[in-house]
């Protein structure tokens, strides 16, 4: 094509208007009458066709109305617009390009006919109206923002819009979702719905919404299952994956942010697959949407909760809806269609012959439908809100008046050429009130006031779905009254009177009828309908709900508390500003100025200041004796040492100038000396008086009960109120003294008068105290203290300031007055001088070719701006400081253009050329990339467009939000966009970015490899902190659902960024400096991140292990900011180094002339060398020789050892030339387009080069390949890299490890065993869990709202083990086991029995063989002796026969000893009742005998021959045998057995004897009872018998012992557990045995043995009573 040929070419076909009227001022309208679209990715090779919309959208439509009834409303005012007529252009798009096409037209307004030769005048929009949806919002409003032209949207809610910077004339009558979260968030907690799944659109407005959402909801204890997100456009297969997690989920509650569309699908899958019973909880972006009722399985939303906006009514606009006609639109296809469709007709140029003809007498006047309805305007009101806005700007712009106008010097817009930018203004500014009463504004970032209906979805009786409203929520109200709910009606007379109330019946009514007075403070009722209430005790005082007594709370001056803390802050600040001025004086003991007025007294002053400062301590803490003595004492003597001696300083001044005065003596009488003494003197007497008063009665520590009713204060009660005002009276009057003595000195003739400071200090000092009397006698506990402490204070820093800080300015600022010269005359001040600069920011590197590629890269970071006030026209923003990594890329891209140019084989008979731009900030850079598409070589008129020179293709931008923006609007002219670095997830969208490629992976791999990473360490508890957009949300949100299902909690995910405000910035770093997770994962940029280490280094927060993104990890802008030293240890993927040969020379070759119109160049030349170069503005530094070279220069410019994305810019380039290469090579007949065809060369088509790229394949000389998929992206392969060093020059990173997704899923992740640097240089690896792992022998148990990773390690119980960590079970032992110490092993229970290796088993053992050789030796006593009267008294074969069983009753006790068995059960019992029944009965029988012998003494008696030795022996025989036979019974019923005992204790089985039948063991104790009993009757009768040795009484003594030791065996038998019940019973028929043996044997051994004289038969029938025992 040749110069000349062309003006300007068209990039698109125009798109007519759907819906128009002419007017003076036109606005413009995007709506969607239509959804849904065909997914179709384009080959490009053809000319991509715009896809046609699918279904209709009555409710878009009637916002299209809303727009038009409002025009004509404004149109029929007389009020508004006055000789203006309003138009309209409405346009009919649906799929966010075409949405985005609409927005252009708009923004260009072509009026006439355009071809390739002429371009007509245009007639751009006063404002655009829409779009409902938040995505496609975001993709046009930052283009048309460009343009400063305004756009109002009535239902697009993400709070992303809000952000100034992107979106600058964007406004909204619908409240922003940040507000809309929240109150979701209130909502589910107010419910208590704690545990719930969320879902998302997959769009900026879902994925904002919802992490909105999820913040507020942690906030208020709200934890979230799981959190997904899927869009209308994806494959089902992803719909069908969220549905099983839905379906497999605990939470019974989905909280759904997403659009009709979305909801619509998944409520249809879930209907198919019988998922019901869920509680939905919506955002209002389908909350209310009619559409819902048609679709299947709508009723799984009925009982749906969600906000949305208030209700409104429109008079007028159902007769406006309803007079709708073809004939008012007849160049509106969607009319026609639309009208068609509700009457099932066609009209007569339709081309729909399937149903009958419209007879022309259709009306909507009386059809029902959701068009037609107006008893839910909601959203309609807010494009009815938002057509008044823009008229309310546009009529306070035309009367304007000239001289108050708001633009430059009170200029007014000329309204015959109405700049956007203008309107801007004025829209900002309005401020109206509807006829509806509603007021409309907007405020700073465009937004309404937010206020909420709470609607529940129910279902009606037609069949529908309608909205109830239940609650209101009001963002403008107190936090607490923000979201109210509507109250159910009750039916009382009264409510009941809740606990800390009490009844008052209401006088004259039924007792149903009371009051409910809450009760007096001290007094509670912790009953509901209470009558009375009670007093809480004098310590106690009643709670805030007062249905408790609480200890009351003891307060004093802590110096834990923020206001003790506050007060020692002050009083050390002081110590330290009084030391500081000590030192500074001290350092110039010589100078004049300290010498003057004495300098002894200035120390002796500091010191006392110092006194003064440190004894405001003694009165924080906890009141004690000591402490109160102190306080007073030690601040009244310090205050007087304090004032002496600046009274002293001001007697020195006075008598000093008296002393000038001829013939005056007048400084004999006060000199140095006397000046001492006098500060003596003064502090003398005080120290008299605080001994008098500590002396008579001191302070002492009080608890006051009186001051407060519900706590106590603990203070120092004065003692003596005298001693204490007159401490403070002393003071104040040698105040005073001093204040007038300074006072009468203040004009002396001196130009450094010290009086003149005194003066101003005692004003400040004595100002205090007075003060100080009032508010120390008013102020209430603590603050009485609180107040001496400030007065203290504030009278210290008086004197301090007002004396020391003057002279200090002297001493240190102003040294030259510092002379006695100086002091003695006069001096004068200076003037400040203020500088201006300004900066310029010129064009960067480009290079002529056939084919030209475009470079997008920030050399500069950051920018100095301001947001607009559209007064004038906004300023460009200014870039501040060197990016050198950016100028590498710009370099490398250079570097292999040139390469390509020499290389034959690829682009032959071509040459490529280049378009480099530095741009800073979005606004920027979004101009550059429309640079890039217009590609304008000459500066273009109004009337003129210069021929178009577009690139190519465009590479960059390193950043992913930027990338974001520009993609877009490039996709919509087919332009390529190759980026090395922008890795967000979401630019793998087809839909939304077409002409997207990149040769970096997306964050979906990465954020993927990263939630492996922590997983391999342990990591299970993690901070995420990302920045506020695209890339860093999509990134951190893929990361947050990947460490999920690796078992990975996030503690807190917070964003920011580089142009949010400060307080986010602060709000992040007070989240990390008070979590507990010691591993941060950052996903952001280099630019968030100096930020946020920076402010993290300021605050000392360091040890912490980071986690990075590639967009920061390697960066070596880093190593410029404050606290580089933090990131040492950080973490993270990168992709892999390369190596580029001739990169290393072509960087060192760089030298201005090369780029001689680059100003950048030259900046990077001068600050390189620090020279300037010819022509430079910077005059500071040296000029440059000429023979700089970057030959030997080693920085990270020249640096060729880390070429990571640099070869990403490398392979993006190779891969534009290799498409192009492709195309101009084609070969008619074999091209990929129509019928064989090949794209033209000398007129390359932007999507023809595309479809090459799509398909590129070709592999690097350094052997590595490229190649693109479906979605643009390249294979992902990883490097782990650890930054071992960082210096404030050097970023040294090493490679410990590698993540490939080509490979099988178990090895992508690979380390490579090189020592790793962990965070903050530790060599230890970090440990950041929320909970540490449960060892074995305890359980996880959940700690309660709190993620998965938080838990408690419950020790198993009794019985149990678990023997894995991190167990959330534990099993329970076999019936033999029981767990060890630990609680991880089982082990054999300890069997427990009474055995004879133990210590008690042996003891019993012994007393059993010693009462066994005792009976031996008693009955060889008594065998020896068995002819004396003392054996044979009582039948001594009754004795023999008695020490026979005795023996027995002892041995029998061994049965009980030892392993239960068979034989040993039987045997115990049995032979322990026969053998005791025998030793009963003989007792009993020697019992009887007594009594007859007695009775056969009387005359006449023959009792004896009834009870001779013969029926003695009977009677022996006759009561065993009855033992014996219940014995034989006991043994043949039911006989005792071995039993093993797992009840009484459980982790030990006890080995016992079971009785078998308890009648028969109670029977056996119950018998040797009774004959027990019968025996000790009978001994008590015959213990006053005549008899000199009378055998019943020892038998009594017997007997009474064998009772007593049984009747206690009983409950001991029965409560003594396990081997201690045979122990028990072996115990008593020991101690009743030797009872028996003692008591009626040792007494006759006695006398047989050591009184022989008494053993006669004399002895025995005498009277004597010489016998004692």
């Amino acid at each position: 094509m040749e110069k000349g040929d062309s003006w300007c070419r068209l990039q698109g076909s125009p798109q007519p208007a759907e819906l128009a009227l002419d007017g003076d001022l036109v606005i413009g309208g995007i709506f969607s009458f239509r959804t849904g679209q065909d997914y179709v990715i384009n080959t490009f090779q053809t000319v991509p066709e715009v896809r046609k919309c699918k279904n209709f959208n009555f409710r878009e439509f009637k916002f299209a109305q809303a727009v038009i009834f409002a025009v004509n409303e404004i149109n029929n005012s007389t009020d508004m617009l006055p000789d203006f007529k309003l138009g309209y252009k409405i346009y009919d798009n649906c799929g966010t390009m075409d949405i985005l096409r609409a927005a252009l037209a708009l923004a260009s307004g072509v009026k006439g006919e355009v071809s390739h030769n002429n371009c007509t005048k245009t007639e751009t929009v006063q404002a655009i109206l829409g779009h409902s949806g938040s995505r496609p919002t975001i993709a046009f409003a930052p283009v048309v923002g460009r343009f400063q032209i305004p756009v109002v949207s009535h239902f697009a809610t993400c709070a992303c819009l809000s952000n100034r910077k992107e979106y600058p004339t964007f406004f909204r009558t619908i409240p922003s979702d940040y507000y809309q979260s929240r109150a979701l968030a209130k909502l589910v907690k107010h419910f208590g719905w704690t545990w719930i799944g969320a879902i998302a659109v997959d769009n900026e407005y879902g994925l904002n919404g919802i992490a909105a959402f999820i913040q507020a909801a942690h906030e208020y204890g709200v934890c979230i299952e799981y959190s997904e997100a899927f869009s209308s456009s994806d494959p089902p297969d992803r719909l069908q994956r969220i549905v099983e997690i839905i379906k497999h989920g605990t939470s019974k509650v989905m909280m759904a942010f997403m659009s009709h569309r979305e909801i619509k699908l998944l409520t249809k899958e879930l209907y198919k697959q019988n998922i019901t019973g869920m509680q939905w909880v919506g955002s209002d972006a389908w909350i209310t949407d009619h559409s819902l009722t048609d679709s299947e399985g709508h009723s799984i939303l009925v009982g749906s909760l969600g906000f949305t906006v208030s209700k409104a009514k429109i008079p007028g606009l159902e007769e406006h809806l309803r007079q709708l006609h073809p004939s008012q639109f007849p160049d509106s296809q969607f009319v026609r269609d639309f009208w068609e469709d509700v009457f099932d007709c066609t009209l007569n140029r339709s081309a729909n012959t399937q149903k009958r003809p419209c007879s022309g007498s259709e009306s909507l006047q009386n059809v029902k439908s959701t068009f037609t309805d107006v008893s839910e305007l909601r959203f309609t009101h807010n494009v009815y809100k938002s057509v008044y806005a823009v008229a309310h700007a546009l009529d306070n712009l035309i009367k304007c008046k000239a001289g108050k106008g708001p633009f430059t010097n009170g200029g007014c817009a000329d309204t015959k050429h109405i700049q956007p930018w203008q309107v801007l203004q004025y829209l900002n500014t309005v401020n109206f009130t509807t006829e509806e009463g509603e007021k409309v504004y907007f405020d700073s970032n465009g937004d309404s006031p937010a206020r909420y209906e709470l609607v529940n979805l129910q279902m009606t009786n037609t069949g529908t779905m309608e909205g109830a409203t239940v609650g209101i929520y009001d963002a403008s109200l107190p936090e607490s009254h923000q979201f109210i709910m509507n109250e159910v009606p009750v039916s009382v007379c009264s409510d009941s009177c809740l606990p800390g109330t009490r009844k008052v019946l209401q006088k004259g009514k039924p007792v149903c009828c009371y009051d409910c007075l809450p009760c007096p403070a001290g007094e509670i009722s912790n009953l509901t309908n209470s009558i009375h209430c009670m007093k809480c005790p004098l310590m106690f005082w009643s709670n805030e709900q007062k249905d408790a007594c609480i200890p009351k709370a003891i307060e004093f001056l802590a110096y834990d508390e923020t206001l003790g803390t506050l007060l020692v802050l002050f009083s050390l600040l002081g110590v330290f500003l009084t030391m500081i001025t000590t030192l500074v004086f001290y350092c110039h003991l010589e100078t004049p100025l300290v010498r003057a007025n004495n300098s002894e007294l200035s120390f002796l002053l500091l010191f006392s200041l110092t006194l003064c400062f440190l004894c405001s301590l003694t009165f924080i803490g906890r009141p004690s004796e000591w402490s109160c003595m102190l306080r007073h004492t030690a601040f009244g003597i310090t205050f007087v040492l304090c004032i002496s001696c600046v009274l002293g300083k001001t007697i020195v001044v006075l008598m000093a100038f008296r002393a000038t005065l001829p013939g005056s003596n007048v400084m004999k009488w006060f000199g140095p000396a006397q000046q001492k003494l006098s500060v003596l003197g003064f502090t003398l007497i005080q120290v008299l008086i605080c001994i008098l008063w500590l002396t008579i009665n001191p302070p002492f520590p009080s608890k006051n009960v009186l001051l407060y009713n519900d706590k106590i204060i603990l203070e120092c009660a004065l003692g003596s109120a005298v001693g204490f005002w007159a401490v403070l009276g002393y003071i104040g009057l040698l105040a005073m003294l001093c204040f007038i003595l300074a006072f009468l000195a203040r004009t002396l003739p001196d130009n450094f008068n010290e009086a003149k400071f005194i003066t101003f200090s005692m004003l400040i000092f004595c100002a205090v105290w007075i003060t100080f009397i009032p508010a120390y006698v008013s102020s209430p506990g603590k603050f009485t203290v609180a107040v001496e402490i400030f007065a203290i204070l504030a009278s210290s820093y008086g004197l301090l300031f007002c004396i020391f800080v003057p002279k200090c300015y002297i001493i240190l600022f102003r040294p030259e007055q510092n002379t006695k010269k100086h002091i003695m005359g006069k001096t004068s001040r200076g003037k400040s001088v203020c500088r201006l600069q300004v900066r310029a920011q010129p064009p960067e590197l480009t290079k002529a070719g056939d084919f030209i590629l475009g470079g997008i890269f920030t050399f500069r970071t950051g920018f100095r701006g301001s947001v607009s006030t559209f007064q004038a026209l906004p300023d460009p923003q200014t870039c501040l400081n060197i990016n050198v990594r950016e100028f590498k890329f710009a370099q490398t891209m250079i570097f292999a253009i040139e390469e390509i140019n020499q290389n034959p084989a690829i682009i032959p008979n071509h040459t490529l050329g280049y378009k480099i731009f530095n741009s800073c900030g979005m606004t920027n850079i979004i101009k550059s990339a429309i640079d890039s598409a217009n590609g304008q070589r000459e500066i273009i008129d109004e009337r003129n467009c210069t021929k178009a020179d577009t690139v190519q293709a465009v590479l960059g931008h390193s950043g992913s939000a930027p990338t974001v923006g520009f993609a877009r609007i490039l996709g919509r002219f087919q332009i390529p966009v190759l980026s090395h670095f922008a890795t967000c997830a979401c630019l793998s969208n087809r839909e939304e970015f077409p002409s997207f490629f990149r040769t970096i992976p997306s964050d979906l791999h990465q954020s993927r490899a990263l939630a492996k990473l922590v997983k391999h360490f342990g990591w299970t508890w993690v901070g995420a902190i990302s920045n506020k957009n695209s890339y860093g949300i999509d990134g951190t949100t893929t990361f947050i659902e990947a460490a999920k299902e690796e078992g990975v909690c996030v503690e807190y995910y917070h964003t920011f960024g580089q142009e949010g405000s400060l307080h986010e910035l602060k709000t992040v770093v007070e989240t990390v400096k008070y979590s507990t997770s010691k591993v941060i994962m950052a996903f952001m940029s280099h630019r968030e991140m100096k930020l946020l280490v920076e402010e993290l280094y300021k605050q000392n927060i360091t040890g912490l292990q980071w986690v990075g993104s590639d967009a920061w990890i390697t960066d070596h802008s880093l190593t410029d900011s404050e606290g580089h030293s933090i990131l040492v240890g950080s973490l993270g993927f990168v992709v892999s180094r390369a190596k580029i040969p001739g990169l290393e020379q072509h960087l060192r070759q760089l030298h201005p002339s090369q780029f001689p119109d680059s100003q950048f160049v030259r900046d990077f030349w001068e600050d390189m060398f620090d020279c300037a170069l010819n022509g430079s503005s910077n005059t500071q530094r040296k000029p440059c020789r000429g023979s700089e070279s970057l030959q030997n220069v080693k920085s990270y410019f020249t640096d060729v050892s880390e070429l990571r994305f640099s070869n990403n810019v490398y392979k993006s380039v190779y891969a534009v030339a290799h498409a192009l290469n492709n195309l101009v090579t084609c070969e008619e007949g074999n091209g990929p387009f129509a019928n064989g065809s090949c794209a033209n060369t000398e007129y390359i088509q932007p999507w023809q080069v595309l479809h090459h790229l799509q398909n590129i394949n070709f592999t690097t000389g350094q052997g590595e390949r490229v190649t693109f998929d479906r979605n643009g992206d390249s294979p992902a392969r990883y490097e782990l890299i650890n930054v071992q060093r960082v210096t404030s020059q050097t970023l040294h990173v090493a490679t410990v490890g590698v993540f490939d997704v080509t490979l099988p899923h178990g090895r992508q992740f690979i380390m490579n065993g090189m020592e790793i640097v962990w965070g903050g240089g530790s060599h230890m690896v970090p440990v950041s869990v929320c909970s540490e792992s449960c060892p074995p022998g305890k359980r996880k148990v959940l700690q309660k709202r709190k993620p998965v990773c938080c838990y408690d390690c419950i020790p198993c119980g009794e019985g149990e083990i678990s023997n894995i960590t991190d167990s959330f079970e534990c099993l329970k032992c076999p019936i033999y086991y029981w767990p060890n110490t630990r609680g991880d092993t089982c082990i054999l229970k300890e069997i427990e029995f009474l055995s004879y290796a133990e210590i008690m088993g042996i003891i019993l053992t012994v007393f059993c063989l010693v009462g066994v050789i005792l009976t031996a030796v008693i009955t060889s006593v008594f065998f020896h002796f068995r002819d004396t009267p003392v054996v044979r008294a009582n039948n001594s074969e009754l004795s023999f026969l008695l020490l026979f069983s005795l023996t027995l009753c002892f041995l029998c006790s061994l049965t009980f000893i030892g392993r239960p068995s068979e034989w040993s059960c039987m045997l115990r019992h049995t032979a322990f009742g026969i053998t005791f029944v025998l030793c009963i009965s003989c007792v009993m029988g020697k019992t009887i005998v007594v009594l007859m012998a007695f009775r056969a003494t009387l005359p006449g008696s023959d009792v004896m021959k009834w009870f001779g030795p013969a029926q003695q022996k009977l009677s022996v025989l006759g009561f065993t045998l009855i033992q014996v036979i219940i014995c034989i019974l006991w043994l043949t019923i039911s006989p005792p057995f071995p039993f093993k005992n797992f009840q009484t204790f459980k982790d030990k089985i006890i080995l016992e004897c079971a009785l078998g039948s308890a009648v028969g063991f109670w029977s056996v104790l119950g018998y040797i009872g009774l004959l027990a009993i019968l025996c000790s009757i009978l001994a008590f009768l015959a213990r006053k018998l005549p008899d000199n040795f009378n055998e019943a009484k020892f038998i009594t003594f017997s007997m009474l012992i064998f009772c007593a030791v049984w009747i206690t065996f009983i409950p001991a038998y029965v409560s003594s557990p396990g081997k201690f019940t045979v122990a028990v019973e072996i115990f008593a028929i020991l101690a009743s045995s030797y009872g028996l043996l003692f008591c009626i044997f040792i007494p006759k051994c006695y006398i047989i043995l050591l009184r022989p004289e008494l053993n006669t038969k004399k002895h025995i029938m005498s009277k004597t009573k010489d016998i004692y025992y």
